[in-house]
């Protein structure tokens, strides 16, 4: 038992089971997963839809942290993806037409991926900070979304569009099936092969790493590459959901978001070390607090404070040092005990 303790995912697994049973006694339904037309239907199902475009996020994030950066660039990244599909969309004549969906698809990606491109340069090549580099895409990214839709809030009415995120596949939602296939590929990418070793190695020492032989250059400018077409795939089940691109509210303070959850699931902001289990475990925690927060019916502009107050409770039940603490004073006051009890123990004799 106490070797699962010791686990670094046990804290952070129990904080989400803790959750989900704090509102399964206090609504039962939270967990009743129906089927209607061969479909699941449920509040737990909700949350696994729901938590695709962050889950794609942080899933980018996680890697860019353990190279020992940042990117504060994904939520304008998502803006700029969900811009780019809507319009090409929205100016066909057809917008229903799957071919064209699929080239909007391809379009908006391919821009994510070049906003990914320009963010790796700038701090693998250039050797600007990360939080700088970012920040300058975070910044004019969604102006460069309001330049695609003319400043307009551009909606469109296209099933197979609509599908991405609100279609099922297999009894399941679509949305879902994305990013478990997305953590599938970079779980195997990164603890299947030696990129892992070598991202985590870059992350602890990038000189060191240098030195040894590693590609450091290439490693880091690889993970922003990744962090920005995740960001693009997120932008584009968000304005899917919608069905319209916004490209003020898309993705806002996604990044904040998303650097909680990877820490939640507990990797370390310092780099190196970082696992991609952890990170799917964090986010299912911030989707089921905001779950939460909805059914409890707190206002929206109280929300905040309320998820900062839980997020702060989970952090403390997650911290070693506070383990420590208390294994410490149980200790003591064992001691203590013991000490008393010989006291009464020897006036008795």
């Amino acid at each position: 038992m106490r070797a699962i303790m010791k686990h670094r995912l046990f804290w952070p697994a129990a904080a989400l089971v803790i959750l989900i049973a704090i509102n399964a006694i206090a609504r039962p339904q939270f967990i009743l997963v129906t089927v209607r037309d061969g479909e699941l239907y449920g509040a737990l199902i909700d949350i696994l839809r729901n938590s695709a475009p962050l889950m794609l996020v942080a899933l980018g994030m996680t890697i860019v942290i353990a190279t020992r950066g940042i990117d504060l660039s994904v939520g304008a990244i998502m803006a700029v993806s969900g811009a780019v599909a809507l319009t090409i969309i929205d100016a066909s004549p057809d917008p229903g037409d799957l071919g064209t969906v699929l080239v909007a698809l391809l379009v908006s990606l391919a821009v994510a991926l070049v906003l990914g491109v320009w963010n790796g340069f700038l701090v693998a090549v250039v050797g600007i900070q990360p939080i700088i580099a970012t920040l300058v895409l975070m910044l004019a990214g969604r102006g460069v979304a309001l330049l695609i839709t003319e400043g307009f809030i551009t909606t469109v009415n296209s099933e197979p569009y609509e599908f991405i995120a609100t279609g099922y596949l297999l009894a399941l939602p679509f949305a879902f099936l994305i990013w478990v296939a997305a953590v599938a590929v970079t779980g195997l990418m990164e603890r299947r092969t030696a990129l892992g070793v070598l991202t985590e190695a870059v992350g602890i020492n990038p000189e060191a790493s240098r030195l040894a032989g590693v590609r450091a250059r290439g490693i880091v400018f690889g993970a922003y590459v990744v962090s920005g077409l995740l960001a693009g795939i997120a932008g584009v089940i968000y304005s899917s959901n919608i069905r319209a691109a916004d490209a003020n509210a898309a993705g806002l303070f996604i990044e904040l978001y998303a650097i909680l959850a990877v820490v939640l699931g507990g990797t370390s902001l310092m780099g190196g070390k970082f696992t991609i289990a952890g990170t799917v475990i964090g986010v299912l925690t911030i989707q089921t607090l905001e779950a939460t927060i909805l059914f409890l019916g707190v206002p929206s502009a109280q929300s905040p404070v309320f998820f900062a107050i839980v997020v702060v409770v989970v952090v403390l039940v997650q911290s070693p040092r506070l383990h420590r603490w208390a294994r410490g004073a149980l200790r003591a006051a064992r001691a203590r005990n013991r000490s008393a009890a010989d006291d009464r123990t020897g006036v008795a004799s």
